[in-house]
């Protein structure tokens, strides 16, 4: 597996434990029976985990795409290595900021993290262009 496979999973991982803690924390008023139960996210940290969890699912489809396009067809894999760790460690610094309460700076680093995403997508073109 490349390091770019373990991103995927490292992506996976962290949005879910985004939301576990928090469960793990409150689970005196977790009730495992009402998972999605509104009442237990009205608390601010709690809500914004529970979205920076949300987003981490809706960011991963396009990751995990764009990571196997791009080594399907045979990108410089050391460059899909270094984008893969890269946009792990700006979504590990996203939930930071969205758990934080840190909105400016969250969007910054959500728009560094599709930018990623979009260059890592793209990476077999540049190539293209770049070996004709």
């Amino acid at each position: 597996m490349t390091v770019a496979e373990y991103c995927i999973f490292g992506v996976v991982a962290l949005y879910l434990l985004t939301i576990v803690p928090i469960k793990w924390i409150g689970f005196r008023q977790y009730d495992n029976s009402m998972p999605r139960d509104p009442a237990f996210y009205r608390d601010a940290i709690r809500a914004r985990a529970l979205g920076a969890h949300q987003n981490g699912i809706e960011a991963f489809p396009f990751f995990a795409a764009a990571v196997l396009l791009a080594e399907f067809r045979a990108a410089p894999q050391n460059l899909i290595n270094e984008l893969a760790v890269l946009f792990l460690i700006v979504r590990v610094a996203y939930v930071l900021t969205y758990i934080g309460n840190r909105p400016r700076l969250r969007s910054i680093l959500w728009n560094v993290g599709f930018i990623i995403n979009i260059a890592i997508f793209f990476l077999p073109l540049i190539r293209k262009l770049w070996v004709v």
